[in-house]
């Protein structure tokens, strides 16, 4: 890979591309390297991948509440249609504008409810637009903070690990990311063996002459997420620990564990 391309790739125009955030000047250049360069082209094309797998976990429906209001508020109104009397007689006139006058006064009536009523059914959506514009400011928060892990992910300096269980846990995998320079970690449990309900899984850094723990493992967090950054950990393990957790390592055998290549 020339410097060319690895400077290009060091910055945050990709991911910034990605949910349409860059200025003309920047989706030229960003547009020109993709056809360009194979290199850039795929580390794009490994974001659209990772973009589309984050928003289909993070997806969230708006209330179907706001819908049927909406539908409600738009449902026809009975519409009366007065035929003017063919009678020529006074007293026929009469009688007419008696029932004429009847008649505004009872639809006056009629309209009065129904606009209050409107009144109440707006009020309710504004507040469930309110609620779902609350909504659409913390889902571009924890789009803004998933923009930062996939800068961490593609960083250069950031390190893969992958830790995979033995016998006791055939099916344990996790993904680890450690960034020496930057000075952090992250971890992704993709599976979690099932465990009986009073032990849990635990991850551990490996130090020269102790364990330090980074937290208790679980299926429901299926998801990137950051973890402790240990200084000078020559590797990582997991084992099966008592329910809430342990200060202080089991002495079985861990059930994965990995070197690092933090110190080469």
């Amino acid at each position: 890979m020339n410097q060319k391309v690895k400077t290009f790739l060091a910055t945050d125009l990709l991911d910034k591309y990605l949910i349409g955030l860059t200025t003309a000047s920047e989706t030229l250049e960003v547009e020109h390297y993709i056809s360009e360069y194979p290199q850039v082209k795929k580390a794009y094309q490994k974001l659209e991948e990772k973009l589309e797998f984050t928003a289909q976990l993070n997806a969230v429906k708006a209330p179907k509440s706001i819908l049927d209001n909406v539908l409600d508020s738009l449902d026809d109104k009975p519409v009366m249609t007065l035929k003017p009397a063919k009678s020529k007689k006074w007293y026929s006139l009469a009688i007419a504008a008696s029932v004429a006058a009847l008649l505004f006064a009872g639809t006056s009536a009629y309209l009065l409810n129904q606009n209050n009523n409107l009144v109440d059914e707006n009020q309710t959506i504004a507040d469930e637009i309110f609620d779902l514009r609350s909504d659409i400011s913390n889902n571009n928060s924890t789009l803004n903070q998933l923009l930062e892990q996939f800068k961490q992910l593609n960083n250069p300096e950031t390190e893969k690990y992958v830790l995979t269980g033995n016998t006791r846990a055939k099916n344990l995998k996790t993904v680890a990311y450690i960034n020496p320079e930057e000075k952090k970690s992250m971890i992704d449990v993709v599976s979690l063996p099932q465990l009986p309900d009073d032990k849990v899984y635990q991850i551990w850094a490996n130090l020269q002459d102790k364990m330090v723990s980074l937290g208790v493992l679980s299926e429901a967090d299926r998801r990137l997420q950051e973890i402790p950054y240990t200084e000078d950990a020559l590797g990582l393990s997991i084992s099966i620990e008592p329910k809430g957790g342990s200060q202080i390592r089991s002495n079985d055998t861990p059930v994965a564990e990995i070197s690092l290549k933090l110190n080469d």
